[in-house]
């Protein structure tokens, strides 16, 4: 069995990591680039940035922060938010990111997903997908439902069709996050991430509700995520990566050593 990802997020406003819960309520935490250090040095895979505000403010990523985040780091790194096309990308890219992650800009125009592709290798396109609950309906038979500009605006569009069209698009994974889940430590949604998980043949990162190893254990298996995202469990100091990944292979969870 392939080794199971930890991935660290940081959302990013104004400059700053920041966290909220259900995407309100936000409040700064600290240096983004001081903290992606940290959490390389911890041992995680991967990380996440996501300039949080961008889509919705309708302007370009935070390039300059995004530079000094890859400077400071030797992971594979992602970057999203404002990301508007293929040109976006392409800077982001030469920025240092390894990978760059559309959400709302790919709902209003997919053609981004299979321009980035075609540009750059599908597996530096991640589709950011933002789902919630809703009753169950034509155009949303899923029940849950796809919301862009940073979780404010839902849209017209069922999460698990959604999700196969990006990859038939060309996307090469899917960092799916519950809206009902984020931020509460309560766990994942387990029911959402095992649906996309059979739908697509790429890989998908669980996102929203992880509070302990134990939660990230669950979602692995019964949700048959590829990875985990985190955020307030290690920005508050609950966990640190390495801990996490002990954890996650007491459990019988294929984890990297943090030592490799």
């Amino acid at each position: 069995m392939l080794s199971k990802r930890v991935i660290v997020c940081l959302d990013v406003r104004d400059g700053k990591t920041t966290k909220g819960v259900k995407f309100v309520g936000n409040v700064d935490i600290g240096d983004p680039v001081e903290m992606a250090r940290i959490y390389y040095e911890q041992g995680c895979d991967e990380l996440v940035f996501y300039d949080i505000t961008a889509s919705h403010e309708k302007r370009g990523i935070m390039i300059d922060v995004v530079r000094r985040v890859a400077e400071s780091i030797f992971i594979p790194f992602s970057v999203g938010g404002g990301i508007r096309n293929r040109e976006d990308m392409r800077e982001a890219l030469l920025a240092g990111a390894e990978k760059v992650s559309v959400n709302s800009a790919a709902v209003q125009n997919p053609d981004i997903i299979s321009q980035g592709a075609r540009a750059f290798g599908r597996q530096c396109v991640v589709l950011g997908m933002d789902a919630k609950k809703v009753e169950k309906s034509a155009a949303i038979p899923s029940g849950y439902q796809v919301f862009i500009n940073g979780g404010r605006t839902p849209v017209n569009l069922d999460a698990r069709q959604w999700a196969v069209e990006a990859q038939r698009l060309g996307a090469g994974e899917i960092c799916l996050n519950s809206i009902d889940a984020d931020g509460t430590q309560q766990g994942y949604e387990i029911k959402l991430t095992r649906m996309i998980s059979e739908a697509v043949d790429i890989p998908v990162i669980a996102s929203g509700g992880g509070g302990s190893p134990e939660h990230m254990a669950e979602v692995l298996t019964e949700g048959k995520a590829d990875a985990v995202l985190v955020a307030s469990i290690v920005h508050y100091g609950t966990y640190t990566i390495g801990q996490i990944k002990q954890d996650l292979a007491r459990q019988g969870i294929p984890v990297r050593s943090v030592l490799e």
